[in-house]
């Protein structure tokens, strides 16, 4: 049995980003979180934009905003 995507990662520059093109946002999905979690320090590293969540139906939902996903996505820093 496959296992499905459980976790994704909305990236972007940010919006006040000029040199950034047109600013268009994208998302991947992940089957862990581990994995969502290494996406998001690297999208982090370039400077960008992000936000992370988990896909439904899984339970229970779990919403991490640009402002956590710092936090969530380093493991030094608790998350």
């Amino acid at each position: 049995m496959k296992q499905s995507d459980i976790w994704y990662v909305t990236f972007g520059p940010h919006r006040a980003d000029e040199t950034a093109g047109s600013g268009a946002r994208s998302t991947r999905t992940f089957k862990s979180e581990i994995d969502a979690k290494l996406f998001a320090m690297q999208i982090l590293a370039k400077g960008w934009c992000a936000s992370a969540g988990t896909l439904n139906p899984h339970q229970p939902k779990q919403i991490v905003g640009p402002a956590q996903i710092e936090r969530w996505a380093d493991p030094g820093l608790g998350g």
